[in-house]
């Protein structure tokens, strides 16, 4: 498959179904300024993973700076989102991931696209080692 910088729309979460199951469900871990939730199941729409990012208005009042930071997540994500969704196509497996900004200042770009960095390795090694532990418990 083509490594194609996009994020479409199949790549966000916007079904509120997927949104419970995901708070319900799904497990976190924090990666300064952001903390992610994450869940084991595929998308709705049928793509590998797909993504939801929220910055809390109490912290932010202005939607200008909220808008920013939801942004920048996006594009971290966007730019470096290869690694995970090829693993995951190649285990025919799916990722649902909510960003929640969890910093109080504004962040730059550098930032928030190391802590999406680690993440998303973080993921894939959680990824690789659960996989391992099925297909040892499966044969």
């Amino acid at each position: 498959m083509e490594n194609r910088n996009t994020l479409k729309k199949e790549e966000r979460i916007s079904a509120q179904k997927e949104i419970d199951l995901l708070f319900e469900k799904g497990a976190s871990f924090v990666s300064f300024p952001l903390r992610v939730v994450y869940l084991r199941e595929k998308p709705l729409s049928g793509a590998p993973s797909a993504i939801l990012v929220s910055v809390p208005k109490k912290k932010f009042k202005r939607a200008v700076k909220r808008n920013r930071l939801k942004r920048l997540v996006k594009e971290a994500y966007r730019r470096n989102k290869h690694p995970l969704v090829n693993h995951l196509l190649e285990n025919k497996s799916g990722l649902l991931l909510a960003f929640l900004f969890v910093g109080n200042t504004l962040c730059d770009y550098k930032e928030i696209e190391s802590a999406v960095v680690r993440i998303l390795i973080a993921l894939k090694a959680k990824s690789i080692s659960e996989h391992q532990h099925i297909s040892t418990l499966s044969h």
